[in-house]
C-alpha cells in the first residue's frame, strides 16, 4: 500500500460505497431468468480510486466495508490496485452491499440492490480519516452516500472538511433511483448539495432527470450552471461528452468500439479527467485553453469506451498506455 505522503498535494479521495456487482453470464436477460452471475467489484467512488491509479495517479479511497470475506475482498482490490486504504473501515454488524445487474441486450443496465442497511451506510463523521481527507487535492464523491444517516452527516462534513483544506470538489451523482425512497428524494437530495461542487460529470439520462427536458441538450445542460462551478459534463454514451465553463462549452466525438457492458465507463471517464487535472497542476490550467480541455475530454472518453468492452467495472478499467494506444 502507497504511504500518504504528506507534502504532496497530488492526492485524489474518492468518498462513498464500494460493493459487489454480480453480473448476469448471459446478456440480455432479466435477473430472474439469467443462469449465472459473474463476482465483479463495483461502487462509483471506489470504481473512480482504481481508474485514478489504473493511470498512474495516486488515489484514496474512504468508505466503510462489512466485516466479512466480500469486505475483505474488496480492500484487498483496492490495495492490490495501489489505492491508499487508510479511510476504510470494518463494521462488525452490518454486510457489505450487493448489487444484481442485468445486462440488456444494448449493453444498458437493471439495478436491485441488497442494502438493509449496509456497511456503507453506517459510516458516521466520529469514523472519518480526517488527515487523510485533509491531504486531498481532489475531493471525489458521489449521491448515493445521502440517501441515509449517519452517513449523509459523514459526507457532509467530508466535504467541508476537504473544501476547508483547498481542495477541488468533484461530484458525480450517479442516479441510483431504487435507492431512493422516491424520484422527488432523489432529485431534493442530489440538487442539496450541487452549489458546493467545482466540477460535475452527469450522464445523458441524469440530465433529463435533474432538469425534467425530454432531450439533453444546451439549454438543459446550462440550466444547472451554478456560480461556483467550473466545469460541467454531460456523458453522451456513445455520442461522447459535453463540456461547459465559464467562457465556451462544446462536445468531443466518442471512440467506436465493441460495447460489452457499460459499468463503470463513467467512473473511468471521471477517473481519467481527475488524473489529468493533478498532472496539469490545476483545473485553471486547463480551462485557460479550450484545445486542452478537448485533449483532455478525448483521454476520458477512450478510457470510458474501452472500460464499455469488458464485463465488470473494475476489470475493465484501462491503463495509459491502453488509452494511448486506442486514441493513435
Amino acid at each position: 500500500m502507497a504511504p500518504v505522503n504528506s507534502n504532496s498535494r497530488d492526492l485524489i479521495v474518492s468518498f462513498g460505497e464500494m460493493l459487489i456487482d454480480f453480473v448476469p453470464t448471459v446478456s440480455g436477460v432479466s435477473l430472474a431468468e439469467a443462469p449465472g452471475f459473474v463476482k465483479a467489484p463495483g461502487g462509483a467512488p471506489a470504481n473512480v480510486a482504481i481508474a485514478v491509479a489504473r493511470l498512474g495517479g495516486k488515489a484514496a479511497f474512504v468508505g466503510k466495508l462489512g466485516d466479512d470475506e466480500f469486505g475483505r475482498m474488496l480492500a484487498n482490490i483496492l490495495k492490490d490496485n495501489d489505492v491508499i486504504t487508510d479511510g476504510i473501515l470494518f463494521d462488525e454488524g452490518a454486510r457489505t452491499a450487493l448489487a444484481f445487474v442485468t445486462l440488456k441486450s444494448n449493453g444498458d443496465r437493471e439495478f436491485m440492490f441488497y442494502r438493509n442497511p449496509s456497511a456503507d451506510m453506517l459510516l458516521t463523521e466520529a469514523e472519518l480519516n480526517l488527515d487523510l481527507i485533509r491531504k486531498a487535492k481532489i475531493f471525489h464523491y458521489g449521491s448515493i452516500s445521502l440517501i441515509t444517516e449517519p452517513c449523509r452527516s459523514a459526507h457532509l462534513k467530508a466535504m467541508e472538511l476537504a473544501k476547508e483544506a483547498g481542495a477541488l470538489l468533484s461530484y458525480d451523482p450517479n442516479l441510483r433511483l431504487p435507492l431512493w425512497s422516491s424520484a422527488e428524494e432523489a432529485k431534493e437530495q442530489i440538487m442539496s448539495i450541487w452549489g458546493s461542487a467545482d466540477v460535475i460529470k452527469v450522464s445523458d439520462n441524469e440530465l433529463e432527470f435533474l432538469t425534467g427536458c425530454e432531450v439533453a441538450n444546451d439549454e438543459a445542460a446550462l440550466s444547472l450552471w451554478h456560480p461556483r462551478l467550473k466545469l460541467l459534463l454531460v456523458t453522451l454514451g456513445e455520442k461522447g461528452c459535453s463540456y461547459y465553463t465559464k467562457d465556451f462549452h462544446g462536445s468531443v466525438d466518442p471512440f467506436v468500439v465493441k460495447t460489452v457492458d457499460t459499468t463503470g465507463a463513467g467512473d473511468a471517464f471521471v477517473g481519467a479527467l481527475l488524473t489529468k487535472i493533478v498532472n496539469d497542476g490545476s483545473i485553471e490550467y486547463i480551462l485557460k485553453d479550450e484545445a486542452k480541455l478537448r485533449e483532455v475530454l478525448k483521454f476520458a472518453n477512450g478510457c470510458g469506451a474501452i472500460t464499455t468492452t469488458k464485463k465488470g467495472a473494475i476489470p475493465a478499467l484501462p491503463n495509459e498506455t491502453e488509452v494511448l494506444k486506442l486514441i493513435q
